[in-house]
């Protein structure tokens, strides 16, 4: 099996469903599975352009398939595990895939960059064919230009490759992404070198409770944080404070370093996988931050705050 992962750039209506009814189009005819997960917009577009074909189509809007990276990428593989087999002799599971880029900080557009490129590993031994929208009347050009280091190819029919100059091998790409700093500790942030695993719960979960978080969310916290030293292996230095709207949990072992690029994105399966328990870290976070340098590896573990996370209950009801 050959994944394919493409980006498409777009600045209109029509460039949008010049690539994507082609792609739709010859997928249904080949009864491929076809999934579309793009913006609110361009979903009532292709749904009017294709009629009652739309109602073979599976799709979510961007926003509510994955609002971290872990969970849309774990969304993409149990979608393939689910319908892959579904595709006849050369075909492939074909997914429409529009990140929401606008309002993001840099540093977590920095992460979904790392994820489209992580993406060329994860997608191996899959028969999945993805294609990134990426609108160029909104997007910041730098994210633009990333999307042509990213993904192999560009398609603008849906159909044919056309090869990008600028693509960076997903490892390289990977490891410059984690070379970027990540927050620098203020210096009131309670610290302690934890040699054992229960000396590191208790002073997560204490430290956490100290800053407002619920027993459960202290508890969590503790959890992934667990979970990230057992990867960097102990004694890890650990630093916590609170910041505007979240708490960040900071873990360092000098020398450390997770050797596998793109640990944490899929699920545990029924064997032990390195990268497991950064899976289950990245499901109890927000976001997880990863450096690396010669002073060894960092991690920073980032949740609501107990403000945020009250504001956030209070919108589900």
């Amino acid at each position: 099996m050959t994944p394919i992962h493409q980006a498409a750039v777009y600045d209109s209506d029509q460039r949008f469903l010049a690539m994507a009814l082609p792609f739709v189009r010859d997928g249904l005819a080949k009864g491929d599975p076809v999934m579309a997960v793009t913006t609110s917009a361009n979903l009532e577009l292709l749904g009017d352009a294709l009629g009652q074909d739309g109602l073979l189509v599976d799709y979510a809007e961007s926003g509510f398939l994955g609002r971290r990276t872990v969970e849309r990428v774990t969304a993409f593989h149990r979608y393939w595990r689910r319908r892959g087999v579904e595709a006849r002799g050369d075909g492939h599971v074909r997914v429409i895939a529009e990140p929401v880029w606008t309002g993001r900080a840099a540093r977590e557009v920095r992460a979904w960059q790392r994820m489209e490129s992580a993406l060329n590993l994860l997608l191996s031994g899959t028969n999945v064919w993805m294609i990134c929208p990426y609108d160029a009347r909104v997007l910041d050009p730098e994210v633009v230009t990333a999307a042509r280091r990213t993904h192999p190819t560009t398609s603008a029919d849906g159909r044919t490759p056309l090869a990008c100059s600028e693509y960076t091998d997903p490892v390289d790409f990977i490891r410059e992404c984690d070379s970027a700093p990540v927050l620098e500790p203020p210096r009131d942030a309670a610290a302690v070198t934890a040699a054992t695993f229960h000396a590191l719960r208790e002073f997560v979960t204490g430290q956490a409770s100290l800053l407002g978080l619920s027993p459960d969310r202290a508890s969590l916290l503790a959890v992934a944080a667990g979970k990230v030293a057992d990867q960097l292996e102990l004694p890890v230095t650990v630093r916590l404070w609170e910041r505007f709207g979240a708490i960040t949990c900071h873990l360092h072992r000098p020398g450390g370093r997770i050797a596998n690029p793109v640990a944490g994105f899929l699920p545990p399966g029924p064997t032990d996988r390195p990268g497991d328990g950064l899976w289950v870290a990245r499901q109890l976070c927000d976001r997880l931050d990863i450096h690396d340098d010669l002073g060894g590896c960092t991690v920073q573990l980032h949740v609501p705050s107990a403000r945020a996370e009250e504001l956030r209950q209070s919108r589900k009801y």
